[in-house]
Parts: C-alpha cells; sequence; structure tokens
C-alpha cells in the first residue's frame, strides 16, 4: 500500500517502488546501529577499550579477566552500557513517536516537542519529582519506580488527546490549528511546570535544572527497568500500526473504505506516543527534534511507507541519539554538555531548512 504515492502533508509525488530499497536501508542501519553502539562504549574521558569488552563478553577464557581493569569493568558495564541502552530506547521511541504523529495529523511538521507532548510529559515528571514526597506520596508507594514514567505517560496522553481533539475537525487536521495548539499546551504546561519548580528546594531546583535540558548521565540499570518495559511495549505497538497509517494518508473516508478501523487507529496511536514519549522523558528530560529529524529524512530516503519507515525510524533515532551522546560526552570532556543542546543545535536549523522547502504551509 502506498509504494508509490509521495507522502507529502496531504499532497503526492509519484515515484517508483523502493520497498528493495528500504529493507536494504534498514539492515544497512541495523549494522551501522551495532557499530555505533561499540563506538559508544569506547567514547569518553576513560580510554576503556570497546574491543577488550567485546573479548570479555565472546569468551570464558579465565586468562581474560585482566581484559579490563576493576576501574574501566565499572566505567564500561555500570556507566556507559546503561548509558547506551538508554540512548537506544530513547532515540528509538522519539523517532517513532514522530512517525507516528506525523502519519496521523499527515503532517511532516508533527513532533511531539514541537506539538506540547513532550511539555506534557515533562509537567507529569516534574510534579512527580517536587510532590513525590508529599501529595504524590501514596501514588507513589503502589507504583514504586514505575512512578515517575506513569505519571509523565499520564501527562503525555493528556496533551495528545487535547492537540487532537483542537486541531481535528470533521476528519481534517488543520496544521496551523496544530501548531497554534500545540504552542499554547506548551506553555500552559511551561506555566505549571514553573510553578513546581518555583514550590522545590535547593536539591531539587539543581536537578530539575539540569534534567529540563536533556540528559543521559543519570542513566542506570534501576532507569532501565522503570522506563525501559513501557518503551519496549511502545515500540512493540508501532509496527501494527503501519496498515492503518498508511490508509490514513489517503484520508479518513478512504480509509474507512479500505476497512481500517479510524477511531481506533487514532486512538491506539494516540496511546503508543504518550507511552514512549512519557517514558522518555521521565528518565532524561528534554531531547527535542529526533522526533522530526528523523522520519523526515527517512521519508525523503525509502519513501511514506510506514511498514518500513517505522522500523527504520527506530534505528536511526537510536543511531543520532548515540552519536549526539558521544557529543556531549566529549566535546567539553572532562565535564558533559546536555544531550538537549547537542540536538536542538542540530534540529533546529533542520526544522527552518523544513519550513523553508515547504514555504507557504503555515499561511492562514
Amino acid at each position: 500500500m502506498l509504494k508509490r504515492t509521495e507522502f507529502a502533508g496531504g499532497g503526492g509525488q509519484v515515484h517508483g517502488d523502493r520497498s528493495a530499497y528500504a529493507r536494504a536501508t534498514i539492515g544497512l542501519l541495523a549494522v551501522l546501529l551495532v557499530a555505533t553502539m561499540l563506538f559508544s562504549l569506547t567514547a569518553g574521558a576513560s580510554d576503556a577499550s570497546a574491543w577488550a569488552v567485546v573479548k570479555q563478553w565472546l569468551s570464558s577464557s579465565a586468562s581474560l579477566e585482566g581484559a579490563l581493569s576493576q576501574r574501566d569493568r565499572i566505567i564500561v558495564l555500570e556507566i556507559r552500557l546503561p548509558r547506551i541502552i538508554l540512548a537506544v530506547l530513547i532515540g528509538s521511541a522519539l523517532a517513532i513517536s514522530g512517525a507516528v504523529l506525523q502519519g496521523l495529523f499527515r503532517n511532516p511538521l508533527a513532533d511531539p516537542g514541537l506539538v506540547g507532548v513532550s511539555a506534557g510529559a515533562s509537567l507529569g515528571a516534574v510534579g512527580t519529582i517536587v510532590l513525590g514526597g508529599t501529595v504524590l506520596a501514596p501514588v507513589a508507594a503502589i507504583f514504586g519506580i514505575y512512578t515517575l514514567p506513569i505519571v509523565a505517560f499520564l501527562g503525555s496522553l493528556i496533551s495528545t488527546f487535547l492537540l487532537h481533539g483542537i486541531a481535528t475537525r470533521r476528519g481534517q487536521t488543520s496544521v496551523a490549528t496544530m501548531l497554534l495548539a500545540g504552542i499554547a499546551l506548551g506553555a500552559l504546561s511551561a506555566a505549571l511546570t514553573g510553578a513546581l519548580i518555583y514550590m522545590a528546594d535547593d536539591q531539587q531546583l539543581r536537578d530539575l535544572t539540569f534534567w529540563q535540558l536533556g540528559s543521559l548521565a543519570g542513566a542506570t540499570w534501576t532507569k532501565i527497568a522503570a522506563s525501559g518495559p513501557i518503551i519496549a511495549l511502545a515500540l512493540a505497538t508501532a509496527p501494527f500500526l503501519a496498515r492503518g497509517l498508511n490508509g490514513l494518508a489517503l484520508g479518513e473516508a478512504s480509509a474507512n473504505h479500505l476497512g481500517i478501523p479510524v477511531q481506533r487507529l487514532k486512538n491506539v496511536a494516540i496511546v503508543t506516543v504518550a507511552a514512549a514519549v512519557g517514558a522518555s522523558v521521565a528518565v532524561s528530560g528534554g531531547i527535542g527534534f529526533v522526533g522530526i529529524v528523523v522520519p523526515h529524512l527517512l521519508r525523503l530516503l525509502i519513501g511514506p511507507d510506514h511498514r518500513y519507515l517505522l522500523p527504520a525510524s527506530a534505528l536511526l533515532g537510536s543511531i543520532l541519539l548515540l552519536l549526539a551522546d558521544a557529543v556531549s560526552r566529549t566535546i567539553v570532556a572532562p565535564a558533559e554538555l546536555p544531550i538537549g543542546i547537542v540536538t536542538a543545535a542540530v534540529g533546529a536549523p533542520f526544522f527552518l531548512w523544513i519550513l523553508l522547502r515547504r514555504r507557504g504551509i503555515l499561511d492562514l
């Protein structure tokens, strides 16, 4: 489906069948992801060797016990490896969320960070950090380490449903309304977040300031255990949306004629995006532009078919976030630059390029 129609936010251009090219691209991205993960094991202030790690994993020989010193073993296995896994999960989640939102709204400008979804998740996360020991203490007692991602998920879920309800009328989504509503929801969430930050103590304030810039510095196996299952469930659900999103690109009426349950598709897509974004924001803070850069690049390369676009987005999102994390760890070593600054520095110019390339899309 949609093998020859180029998705262009409501318009269409005819291109050749890119299925074989898309499959080859996905295979190449999988190889690049493995290589990038190995590179990330080495990148950093310490000179711990990724090859030594691989040899130690692959060999049961006692003679290789000295391949890594105790210090390097802690750096690689307790600091870098959780960080790499978290970067893969979050990069995949943000990229797939962007692709699903763009398919749902039928516009390549949709992005969790730009339309207020991430802001809603941030509000839930900040509320949990500040109020977790008081107002939300009963909730924290019930859900334990899952409290933060669950509340962030609820915040992003509410934002996404509000955005969809405001921007869609009679089955048609207004691009201008979507962006303006996203700005309004983001501003409201930012105001409430600011009020919570005002209530925070000094230690919470320091943590929140760094967290809001986006960072993987606090990656631990506990955080992976808290957010990983939610993100993994969202990633596992996303491929089942591919056929419906392909049909939805033709319009809701056409999708209904094709037998696609449009309303159920919307509900599942919104919950999937909210879960992925909420759990990601809860552990990493604000990391922007991954959701708009990755799907847009891949749509230019392999076409709009979501059967290939979604898995390719997951792979490329992971690769880009791993590279951004490597830059953040090395560019000002031994200090660390928040990863949100790196992604914004790359993503903001790219977003401006999209606007210039699609000049007139925001004309009211």
